[in-house]
């Protein structure tokens, strides 16, 4: 016969370790913790490179990681892999959320498209044009698009960080001109800082989007069964010279949003 123990059986240790366990958890499932750890990374981050052991920060963000499958060996900076890979896995949760309001949402008509995306237009045109009108050295002059991008993960951050505090409404809007403004600003650099788009690798794009589509079409509802067209549509970005999250983007642009009951 199985015998519970009370309470006051379980050894102390084992209680304080359920106790915390059970805090970090609660911590954990409240929505700003993601905003404050954010934060706090870049503070973290911020006071590292301008400290006297700037150089190990800066070799910590270079440090080589590879895979390798049999002689095939994939090897890059770790700042590569957070970068254009698991940032991708951030513009695919965006990029849903975007698709859910386009879908039957704050953004399901022209009209209310329209007020994101002209923010996020202006929000390029202008900071590039106070820069122009600041910098007249032509060598100047060339970073006219470093002030263009808003950055996503920081304002997806703040968002968490405020929680319920704001309008379900105000959040989309925010999330829509940041990930249209973000989009703007990597075709910028696709067609002015490189040397312009390699067009085959939109073949594999291609080729994964109707895969997508067409695993949609038999009714796969399987995540894993996503994950090989995805990675087929993020090697075809990377081949353009495109950042490559935007993948992510058209992956959940592309991701069916179940009807509401």
């Amino acid at each position: 016969m199985n015998r519970h123990l009370s309470p006051q059986g379980i050894p102390r240790a084992q209680r304080l370790a359920e106790r915390a366990f059970a805090t970090l958890e609660r911590f954990l499932h409240i929505e700003a913790v993601s905003g404050i750890v954010l934060l706090v990374a870049a503070a973290t981050a911020l006071v590292w490179a301008n400290s006297p052991w700037a150089e190990s920060y800066h070799a910590l963000w270079h440090l080589p990681i590879s895979f390798s499958i049999g002689n095939t060996e994939i090897a890059h900076s770790l700042h590569f892999w957070i970068n254009d890979a698991f940032m991708t896995l951030f513009f695919l949760v965006v990029g849903m959320e975007i698709r859910r309001e386009i879908h039957e949402g704050a953004l399901s008509s022209l009209r209310q498209a329209m007020l994101p995306i002209a923010a996020a237009v202006g929000g390029v045109i202008v900071p590039s044009l106070i820069y122009l009108s600041l910098n007249s050295a032509p060598l100047q002059q060339q970073g006219w698009a470093v002030p263009t991008a808003t950055d996503i993960a920081f304002a997806v951050g703040v968002l968490a960080l405020l929680g319920k505090g704001i309008p379900g409404n105000v959040r989309v809007f925010l999330l829509a001109l940041a990930i249209i403004d973000d989009i703007i600003a990597v075709l910028i650099i696709a067609f002015f800082y490189s040397g312009g788009l390699e067009y085959h690798g939109l073949l594999p794009v291609l080729v994964g989007v109707l895969l997508v589509f067409g695993l949609q079409k038999i009714g796969i509802g399987s995540a894993w069964a996503y994950v090989i067209p995805g990675i087929i549509v993020w090697l075809g970005f990377l081949l353009t010279g495109a950042h490559p999250t935007l993948a992510g983007v058209v992956l959940g642009l592309i991701t069916p949003v179940p009807h509401s009951l």
